[in-house]
């Protein structure tokens, strides 16, 4: 059974997650998403699997192998308490939006997500991989074959960009999602591909040329800034010149918007 973390959300748009440890529990992070901790707690980090199950390193290899799959590292990172009291550890978000707490006893046991959602979960959590079975999902989902899965029965989190909107779909209820604003869904749900269709849509529409289609039953959250819509505006905005730099016009368009240096 996974460990009874208490734990409390801070801040709005750029978040942070406080996880509060008993003496002897442990929490399972990313590396790389610590913040701070306080006195008193031990970080190990693990190679493979971090549930704390025993496995032969042959296991390890492999639990690291799907790891890399879903663009995650090698390894994980443990963070236990080795007081008398109550110690706290924080960890924080790798880009503007939001932490979504997920009680997995609540979804049956698992959960399937994005690549590279996954924030941190109480020790007993396993996250894997989770294959697509259809083909037309595997090759024009956006994620490509792979999800990850979350599994277990304690605490987890995972980060959203942006807002987040959650919806229960009923049986044989369908939503058309832009397939990267896709951040999770419990099992039942059946995540599939559709092509969008029309001349015009598919040259001119800037939206892509497939929606993922998710039919229930089940839940299933939307984020409202995926990391990889964030990233094209950034380098855009960095390399890319104006069209009207250089011209008459260019300089009053600067100044219109507020790039008049």
């Amino acid at each position: 059974m996974a460990h009874e973390i208490d734990y409390k959300i801070i801040g709005e748009e750029l978040q942070c997650l406080e996880v509060e440890l008993d003496p002897n529990e442990t929490v399972i992070a990313e590396s790389g998403s610590l913040m701070m901790m306080e006195d008193g707690i031990k970080m190990e980090t693990i190679f493979g699997d971090a549930s704390g199950r025993s496995q032969t390193l042959l296991d390890k290899v492999f639990s690291a192998g799907k790891r890399m799959l879903t663009g995650e590292s090698l390894f994980m990172t443990a963070y236990t308490n080795l007081g008398y009291g109550k110690k706290k550890v924080f960890f924080a978000a790798p880009y503007p939006g939001r932490i979504i707490p997920m009680r997995l006893t609540d979804y049956n046991g698992k959960l399937i997500c994005q690549k590279d959602s996954f924030l941190c979960a109480a020790k007993g959590t396993t996250v894997g991989i989770e294959f697509q079975k259809k083909l037309g999902a595997g090759f024009f989902g956006g994620e490509g074959f792979i999800m990850q899965k979350i599994e277990g029965d304690g605490m987890a989190f995972v980060h959203s960009g942006g807002a987040i909107i959650e919806r229960v779909l009923q049986p044989g209820e369908k939503l058309r999602i832009d397939t990267g604003c896709i951040v999770a869904f419990t099992q039942t749900i059946n995540y599939d591909i559709e092509f969008v269709g029309g001349i015009k849509n598919t040259i001119f529409g800037g939206e892509g040329l497939f929606f993922a289609t998710l039919t229930g039953p089940g839940k299933i959250w939307v984020q409202s800034l995926p990391f990889s819509r964030l990233a094209s505006r950034i380098l855009s905005g960095a390399v890319g010149r104006r069209k009207e730099e250089g011209g008459i016009l260019g300089g009053l368009g600067n100044l219109l918007d507020g790039d008049g240096r």
